[in-house]
């Protein structure tokens, strides 16, 4: 048989099975059936071969026809399946009709191959050459596509390796640029109608695909490579990588590939500077074009996305080193921007929320570029109007902004932040439907208001924000009246407890909350007293701000309205009565008065003219009192310090005295008891009569017990007489099996109660221990022990311990009966008598038995020195960690629990700092620190001087405690620490420490009702005290201050640097030398200093001056901390800071300003607005066709008459004299700076570019660059005149004398010219059906 040629086409450009689609595979080449002769494989296996074998082999030797007949079946199934799948997408008719012409020949085909196949198969001519035809005719990857991987999993780690892999995918890809397939234009695609038409060269919608997936493999294997080898990423040219993938970021290429090209170019990006070699790309008009794309094409804008917050994240740079928020430089162009704004601003747009976040990021980076490209204003409506979720991010942005004088002028004053308030107070008529969303804002103005840079914003021109804000109050609408006084109570971290429901309710207080039994063996819960100073200071202050707004009058208005009490009203006299009852505690006496006055509320009670008024006040008045009473009732020290009150003769000793004086007396009742009487209750229990448990009188035995059994007389009769007590504690051995297999039920738990009385009661009198020596109680519990010890020659399948019994029955009660005998020095004599003890030591050393080890650490007693105390040391320092940290936590609980300090149980708790466990050492530490706020535990742990270096961070509190004791500043500065810590601190921890203060503030001023959030009071817990503010406590460590002479280099960094508003670094400095001066002046030893330096009133003056709002605050929080003493309050008062006085006159660490709006008040500036600056004007259009599409794009831009200019752009598209402007590059490139210097949606945009009948490519792009060049307007050409409108009438065409012009130019030469319309034209009232157009000048 003679060679034969292939000759390789596709005849119809069909049909490409989509990636992924089942029973397609991704290397499959289909081609097309062309008459009656088959034609294979295609262009795609010709330069596979010819890579192999040369241009020779394109002539193909003889082969078995088998073979043959066999690869044009898969050839004609592979166009089946083709053509099936581009059915099933949208198609023109006349490629629907091709498509389907296309299916049928492949059908008939496949048919009349089948039963050649099967002919042959019956002359058994069989032969397997799958494989050969495979690569003869190309339906494999061609060798030059397929990536090559590491044979051996070490070289993929090597660097040369790797970099050579990284340097051939780059040819490949690279190569593949050359392929035909790119270097034709895209009208070759379309296929000859006949077979004669047919050219090797010509590509077909199968090769683009083909080269597509090429194109995706080659820059994934990259991407992989890149991520696995960080050093090649580094060694990798940026403008290579770029290069080598422009061509798949074509519009010709698919998704898939555009998406693959933008993931590569972001994993090749490593600093700055490979961030500005890709600004030299050019490849801004790709980015632009993928974010203009529909959601089709998430997969191309998720990556997009993803590598423009990779230029922010890598590429920004600060313009000056420690320069504060916003004044740094974002390496993105402003057409970028424009286009990611423009996804911003999409609602409907999934891609959204991460648009907005990556605008609030580059607002902190670079706050001239969001100006310059409108991005605040983007963010700003998104705050009001966008995603709930996101308002707190762009919320905490922007009050950062507002912090610092530089960038705060980018804002107007009273207008731009107060449009987050525009949910709640334009509100009004919208329906209750908008509820949440009213919560959602309220939420957002209530975090606004707990930071420095909100409250002051808010408080600009005369606090007209907050004002708006309280007239919120008299709005008729229940809805925004409710959600309002909710706020308040948010804002004033008011808490409401139980019982304000009944209040708002109406109901009577005084019938609500009965008081309950009180349980003699627990204390009743009470609140702790406020321990918030910090957070109670900026309360005050928002009380004072909100009280000069109006607050109280707008609440008196709200009751008002309606004499009879509504629940709204009522709620409103609750916020009264808690704002006026914080004022009380928080405020100075003064000014708290003048709030208490309610003058309003007193006139309208005493109008004896209008008889409403005067019944809305006096119930007013009434509601107050009955509050304040109640309060006062419940909760006697919620006002002061409770150890600024003296103790009560009604206390809470009292309430538990009562109980024990009842008690007494039931005693002295039971030993008059008769003979008589007492034998009938011994009958009574039925305990003599049965064994059956149910039957026992369980309440008159528990009487018993604790009753006559305690008289020794008529224990005596119990035991001897009767028998009655023999019987009785027979019932608790181990082995009769009666009370050791009842179930562990809340009802039987009472028998473990009366056993522990039992034995208490036993334990009173002389016969009882007897008894109790002689009994096999204690017998039995030992043998139950022993039956636990592996070494045991009796084994038992179930012994009276085990794991099941002590979880499943009351077998665990053994250990709290010998917890009671424990208490007593008798029981302990017992315990050692039936050698307990030493059971106790053995089973603390069974290895899976730690239950039983608990319930002996638990439940034994360790008041009296003894084998106890030795067990419970033993458990301390057990093998297993977990048991140790058992016995860890239960020694705090007793430290905790303990009155008095116990030189033993502290020896033992420092003994457990030199844990190996870290997680001993913790839980030992926490308990050190919270025992050593007591003075005399201080003192005595201070006096055992244990080592706490080795403790690290973890210690840095306790060495801190230990330097607030004259006893223990001298042992540390014996041991260098003091020296130490001090240069530590000045050059590193006070930063620190102004950092923790911050975020301590910022989450302790936060929203708490949140469950997942810490509440305020645990945070208090870990605030940790200031190094110099220890040292001041003590008369040596004043003296060491002095000596080191740290004080006066604060205060001449405070007097020299405390107006600061530009260098970060310096303001954070500023901030923690001011926390530093106050917490030494909060001490009475170190006040001194600071009058010694004067530097009191400058730390007032830059509370009052400074522009940076947070170091105000950073002040206002030191001056509080310097009113904590007696003489600090003084001198504070001097200078108009009133500080709050306890009722005994003491200062409680809260001081604000008499004059608060000097204090709120923010010098004014003018907003700097730079939208549209720097934006490069191009030179007028040349052509009347050019200027009207411009017109209308221009027009697109106004929402007025947006409508008719699309209109007027699709009609003229469709006529021919326009058909070269939307094919024109230069009218492309004034589109894509009309729509990246101004302001367009993102439907507009795609609307525009979809107009164009150009695809962007590496050639499109060059042009666009060469246009960018030519078009732009030179520097001799004269300005265009500000002010004039822009805005063409789309109705009519203009006169001749009044013409709109587009261009804003006048322009001398003879061509076309248009002319700047001095006014508006004038709109005709009848529209004409003509385009406006520009005429020629005559």
């Amino acid at each position: 048989m003679p060679d034969i040629v292939v000759v390789h086409q596709l005849s119809n450009g069909l049909a490409v099975p989509r990636p992924g689609d089942a029973g397609v595979s991704m290397n499959s080449n289909l081609s097309g059936l062309s008459g009656p002769t088959l034609v294979h494989s295609s262009l795609r296996t010709v330069i596979g071969q010819s890579e192999r074998a040369g241009p020779d082999s394109l002539v193909a030797k003889e082969e078995d026809p088998l073979q043959i007949l066999n690869d044009e079946l898969k050839v004609a199934n592979a166009i089946k399946e083709g053509a099936e799948n581009m059915l099933q997408v949208p198609l023109t008719d006349a490629l629907r009709v091709q498509v389907e012409t296309e299916l049928e020949n492949a059908k008939n085909q496949i048919s009349a191959l089948t039963k050649t196949i099967e002919t042959h198969s019956s002359r058994g001519t069989r032969k397997k050459s799958n494989e050969s035809s495979k690569g003869r005719f190309g339906f494999g990857r061609p060798p030059a596509l397929r990536p090559k991987r590491p044979s051996d999993a070490a070289d993929r780690d090597d660097f040369r390796f790797a970099m050579q892999q990284a340097v051939s995918t780059l040819t490949t890809l690279a190569s593949l640029t050359r392929h035909p397939a790119v270097t034709k234009s895209p009208a070759s695609l379309s296929p000859s109608a006949s077979p004669s038409g047919s050219n090797l060269s010509k590509p077909t919608v199968m090769d683009i695909v083909e080269l597509d997936r090429a194109r995706v493999n080659a820059m994934t294997s990259l991407v992989g490579l890149l991520q696995r080898n960080l050093r090649v990423r580094y060694e990798l040219d940026i403008a290579g990588v770029v290069q080598a993938v422009l061509p798949s970021l074509s519009d010709r290429s698919t998704k898939w590939c555009r998406a693959t090209a933008y993931r590569l170019i972001r994993h090749a990006l490593v600093d700055a500077h490979t961030v500005e070699r890709l600004r030299e790309q050019k490849l801004d008009w790709y980015i632009i074009k993928s974010l203009v794309r529909d959601n089709k094409f998430a997969v191309e804008k998720e990556q997009v996305i993803k590598l423009i917050r990779t230029i922010v994240e890598i590429g920004s740079q600060r313009r000056v080193p420690d320069s504060t928020v916003g004044s740094g430089v974002v390496p993105l162009s402003t057409a970028v921007m424009h286009a990611l704004i423009a996804v911003a601003e999409s609602v409907d747009d999934p891609f959204r929320p991460i648009s907005i976040q990556t605008l609030t990021e580059i607002l902190l980076i670079d706050i001239d570029l969001m100006a310059k490209t409108g991005g605040i204003r983007t963010l700003l409506h998104a705050m009001a109007e966008g995603p709930p979720e996101m308002a707190s991010l762009l919320a905490s942005a922007f009050l950062h902004i507002v912090d610092s004088p530089r960038t705060r002028v980018y804002l107007h004053p009273g207008i731009d932040l107060e449009i987050a308030l525009s949910g709640v107070i334009d509100a009004y008529g919208k329906g209750p439907e908008n509820a949440e969303r009213m919560r959602a804002c309220a939420r957002l103005i209530t975090s606004m208001l707990k930071t420095w840079s909100g409250l002051m914003y808010f408080c600009v021109h005369d606090k007209l924000a907050i004002r708006t804000l309280i007239d919120g109050l008299r709005i008729p609408s229940l809805e925004t009246r409710e959600i309002l006084i909710d706020m308040f109570f948010d804002l004033l971290n008011i808490r409401p407890p139980e019982w304000h429901q009944a209040f708002i309710d109406g109901r009577r207080l005084t019938m609500y909350r009965k008081a309950q039994p009180v349980d003699q063996n627990k204390l009743p819960e009470q609140k702790p007293p406020p321990t918030l100073k910090v957070t109670d200071q900026y309360i005050a202050l928002l009380i004072q701000v909100f009280s000069r707004a109006g607050l109280l009058d707008a609440l008196t208005s709200m009751l008002e309205e309606s004499a009879v009490g509504s629940i709204l009203s009522r709620k409103a006299v609750l916020l009264m009565a808690e704002v006026l009852q914080t004022a009380n505690r928080v405020l100075p006496l003064s000014i708290a008065a003048s709030l208490q006055a309610l003058p309003h509320v007193f006139n309208l009670a005493s109008e004896y003219t209008s008889g409403e008024h005067r019944i809305v006040g006096t119930s007013a008045l009434s509601s107050l009192d009955s509050f304040n009473r109640h309060q006062a009732r419940i909760n006697p020290l919620a006002a002061v310090e409770k150890d600024c009150i003296r103790p009560r003769a009604n206390s809470v000793e009292e309430m538990l005295r009562r109980p024990r004086q009842l008690e007494q007396q039931k005693v002295k009742q039971a030993f008059a008891m008769d003979d008589k009487t007492f034998q009938s209750l011994l009958l009574e229990t039925q305990v003599m009569l049965t064994k059956d448990l149910t039957k026992w009188n369980h309440d008159v035995l528990a009487e018993l017990i604790e009753g006559p059994l305690l008289n020794p007389k008529r224990m005596e009769e119990a035991i001897r007489v009767s028998r009655y007590m023999r019987k009785l504690v027979s019932f608790f051995h181990p082995f009769s099996d009666r009370f050791s297999k009842l179930a562990k039920t809340k009802a039987n738990i009472r028998w473990v109660r009366l056993g522990c009385a039992l034995l208490n009661t036993l334990l009173s009198t002389s016969e009882g221990i007897r008894f109790l020596a002689e009994d096999e109680l204690l017998a039995q519990i030992v043998k139950g022990f022993a039956q636990l010890d592996p070494f045991n020659s009796v084994p038992t399948s179930e012994p009276i311990f085990s794991k099941k019994r002590m979880q499943e029955t009351l077998t665990y009660g053994y250990f709290e009966m010998l917890g009671v005998l424990s208490k007593r020095k008798e029981g302990l004599e017992l315990l050692e008598k039936f050698k307990l003890f030493t059971a106790f030591y053995h089973l603390s050393e069974l290895r899976s038995r730690e239950d039983l080890t608990k319930g002996i650490i638990e439940n034994l007693d360790y008041g009296i020195d003894g084998h106890s105390r030795i067990v419970f040391s033993k458990a301390l320092t057990s093998s297993y960690k977990h048991i140790r940290l058992f016995a860890t936590n239960h020694l705090g609980s007793l430290i905790r629990a303990s009155t008095t300090a116990n030189a033993w149980t502290l020896r033992l708790l420092l003994t457990q700092l030199y844990d190996p466990a870290f997680e001993v050492r913790e839980v030992a530490v926490r308990y050190l620190e919270e025992a050593c706020e007591a003075p005399d535990v201080l003192q005595m742990v201070v006096e055992m001087q244990p080592t706490l270096e080795h403790l690290g961070e973890m210690g840095h509190a306790l060495m801190l405690k230990f330097m607030s004791t004259p006893t223990g500043f001298r042992f540390l500065y014996a041991a260098d620490y003091i020296d130490r810590e001090m240069d530590l601190w000045f050059h590193e921890r006070n930063l620190q420490y102004a950092t923790y203060m911050e975020i301590f503030l910022a989450r302790a001023f936060s929203a708490v009702n949140n469950d997942d959030q810490e509440k305020p009071l645990t945070l208090e817990a870990s605030v940790p005290p200031h190094f110099y503010g220890v040292m001041a406590k003590t008369e040596l460590g004043y003296h060491v201050l002095q000596e080191k002479g740290h004080f006066v280099e604060f205060a001449h960094f405070i007097r020299q640097h405390g107006m600061e508003c530009l260098d970060h670094e310096r303001i954070m400095k500023l901030k923690s030398i001011l926390w530093a001066v106050g917490n030494i002046g909060a001490t009475e030893g170190g006040l001194p200093l600071l009058e010694e330096e004067e530097i009191i009133p400058a730390i007032m003056d830059i509370a009052e001056r400074s522009l940076v709002l947070s170091v105000r605050g950073t002040c206002f929080f030191v001056l509080g901390l310097i009113s904590s003493t007696p003489q600090g309050a003084e001198i504070l008062d001097d200078y108009h800071w009133e500080a709050t006085l306890s009722p005994l006159g003491m200062p409680t660490g809260l001081c604000v300003p008499v004059d608060v709006d000097k204090f709120t008040d923010i010098p004014s500036w003018e907003c700097v607005t730079r939208e549209g600056a720097d934006v490069i004007r191009l030179e007028p259009p040349k052509s009347v066709e050019e200027t009207e599409v411009m017109t209308a794009i221009y027009n697109l831009a106004n929402t007025v008459i947006a409508n008719t200019a699309s209109r007027s752009l699709a009609k003229m598209k469709s006529l021919p004299e326009y058909r070269d402007i939307f094919g024109s590059p230069s009218t492309l490139y004034r589109a894509l700076h009309t729509i990246s210097s101004q302001k367009y949606r993102l439907p507009v945009r795609r609307f525009i570019l979809d107009l164009f009948s150009l695809e962007l490519d590496t050639e499109l792009a060059t042009k666009l660059s060469e246009c960018a060049d030519a078009l732009q307007m030179k520097p001799s050409a004269k300005p265009a005149r500000p002010g004039l409108t822009r805005i063409i009438s789309m109705v009519g065409r203009p006169s001749n004398k009044q013409r709109a012009s587009d261009s804003d130019e006048d322009d001398s030469s003879e061509d076309r010219q248009a002319v700047v319309a001095e006014r508006r034209p004038v709109m005709s009232l009848r529209p004409v059906s003509r385009i406006v157009g520009f005429e020629e000048n005559s």
